[in-house]
């Protein structure tokens, strides 16, 4: 018996050998699997698969938007001219994240979480022309970040809660330099309390350290002292109610935002502008004065009803203006008059009503054959809904009635050469009165009556 049980337990563990190799062994591999699955050079492999690169005007772009990123990958093109790293998930720049694309002209890093920039973030970038870190959660930061950027022309630090004290009074003096006048506009203050809402461009420097800034003097803080009334804003800004973006082309994009209004603060390098979608109603004189260098307006999807004379002065370089799905009647004269190299005009889902308003339209239209336009049909009154409104035109004096002439041609001396009584004579007398054509003028016939004035 005691042989048997050893004979079965032999024969048990040497069964089970084979089956618990493999386990084992498939456990190693499935775990060292993972392990590379894991590593950094499969996340970057990935990474840089999703990234889209592309050249446009013989430089080369890296297009990482949107892709969940917190930081820069090593192995991506060293010669990349333009890195677009847009919504993304990155928190913190750490000194040389970048030093590896020196050739960098531009740096895109708006909608981030980024609260915080090391010293030498930028380091090695000493071609780069343009950096975007609005929309972050930068509170503060130094001069020194901008050192190595010699070349820096454009920064964009709006929509940031900039805390306004003393930790940021070199990057303040560095903005407020008159040669950095494209760095840092429209960047404004979040704290402390009463210097919120001014800019960080013409901040007095000297309040960032005082001690009396520091009080909060709200109504229940601090000393209870009466708090400086802050200005009341009429209307939304771009800056913090909209998204720039800078490639290819500067683009302001404020559509869908439940805007009633044109914001405030338009940049003035934007070369495309999309406000559809919105409900605005009303476009005053002026307010896209300081966006010179606007090409595409795109004001659809709002309730437009009302555009003023002057509404589109400056925009002399405008090339399309889309004004569809709108409640636009007709056009003030004079609207247009600004918009000397305008080549597409939108127009449709309008209420045009066809009446003696909607000529300037057609009539500014005319003198300007290089427009193409599409969408301009009546939709009042009744009897003209659905024509185009060029047709209606051309047929508004189309009904006239014509000058008959009956008994003679049109001398061009009006009444002068006969009574009406004459004229009405000639028409009884005539043969053939259908048929009339222009005869020689008749001898006129004496007067029965002659009147004598006697003084």
């Amino acid at each position: 018996m005691r042989l048997l049980t050893t004979l079965l337990l032999f024969l048990l563990l040497r069964s089970a050998e084979p089956r618990r190799g493999p386990r084992v062994g498939a456990a190693e591999r499935g775990s060292r699997g993972r392990v590379r699955g894991r590593g950094r050079a499969g996340v970057m492999r990935r990474q840089i698969q999703e990234c889209k690169e592309y050249m446009e005007a013989g430089e080369k772009y890296l297009d990482c938007q949107d892709r969940q990123l917190t930081t820069v990958m090593q192995d991506w093109p060293k010669d990349i001219q333009h890195l677009l790293l847009a919504r993304n998930k990155i928190q913190v720049l750490r000194d040389n994240m970048f030093s590896q694309f020196t050739q960098l002209k531009s740096l895109d890093l708006q909608q981030n979480d980024i609260s915080m920039v090391e010293d030498e973030a930028f380091s090695g970038l000493s071609q780069l022309t343009t950096l975007l870190l609005q929309h972050n959660r930068l509170k503060t930061a130094s001069e020194d970040i901008l050192l190595p950027l010699p070349r820096l022309t454009y920064l964009r630090l709006y929509d940031n809660p900039w805390s306004c004290q003393c930790s940021l009074d070199s990057l303040v003096r560095k903005l407020q330099v008159p040669s950095s006048r494209n760095l840092g506009n429209y960047a404004k203050c979040a704290d402390p309390f009463l210097l919120t809402g001014q800019k960080l461009k013409k901040l007095r420097v000297d309040s960032l350290c005082e001690d009396d800034n520091q009080v909060d003097r709200r109504p229940g803080g601090g000393d209870g002292r009466r708090p400086r009334p802050q200005p009341n804003k009429l209307k939304p800004e771009a800056t913090s109610m909209c998204h720039t973006y800078m490639f290819p082309k500067p683009l302001l994009d404020c559509s869908s935002k439940d805007l009633n209004h044109i914001p405030s603060e338009l940049p003035s390098d934007i070369v495309k502008m999309d406000l559809s979608r919105n409900s605005i109603k009303h476009l005053r004189p002026k307010q896209f004065l300081l966006s010179k260098d606007l090409k595409l307006l795109n004001l659809s999807s709002n309730s437009l009803n009302h555009i003023d004379t002057a509404a589109f002065a400056g925009l002399l370089y405008l090339r399309e203006l889309d004004l569809s799905n709108n409640s636009l009647h007709y056009f003030q004269y004079g609207v247009l008059e600004d918009l000397y190299f305008l080549r597409k005009l939108s127009l449709g889902n309008n209420p045009w009503i066809c009446d003696y308003n909607i000529h300037y339209l057609i009539y500014w239209l005319k003198h300007h054959p290089g427009v193409s336009y599409t969408g301009l049909f009546c939709s009042e009154p009744q009897e003209f809904r659905g024509w185009r409104v060029e047709d209606y035109v051309k047929t508004y004096n189309g009904e006239c009635p014509k000058d008959k002439q009956t008994g003679g041609t049109d001398t061009g001396q009006g009444g002068q050469g006969g009574s009406d009584n004459d004229a009405q004579e000639v028409g009884e007398t005539g043969e053939g009165q259908g048929e009339q054509l222009p005869r020689p003028l008749k001898e006129k016939k004496p007067k029965r009556f002659e009147i004598i004035r006697l003084s």
